[in-house]
């Protein structure tokens, strides 16, 4: 669901990051930007700037984590219950 409104800091990031993989006008329209990509790009920057990521495109938001888990590598490890933590 998209936002109904404009996101900006952390909460850009995570929305941005969340769409990354459909592309930048997905991103960008679930983000609240509609199909004004100049200002979603230039907002994503700087909260990326001010979070300290090094993020120059969208897909640089794409961790490791998620490549791996995307390419089939790796292995994800975790209790068979909650109680045997």
């Amino acid at each position: 669901m998209s936002s109904k409104t404009r996101l900006h800091g952390t909460e850009l990031v995570d929305c941005a990051r969340a769409n990354a993989k459909q592309g930048i006008e997905t991103a960008a329209y679930q983000c609240g930007y509609g199909d004004d990509l100049n200002t979603f790009a230039q907002e994503l920057r700087k909260a990326c700037e001010e979070m300290n990521l090094q993020a120059k495109e969208l897909t640089d938001l794409i961790i490791d984590q998620d490549m791996m888990l995307t390419l089939g590598e790796g292995e994800i490890v975790a209790p068979d219950s909650d109680s045997q933590l």
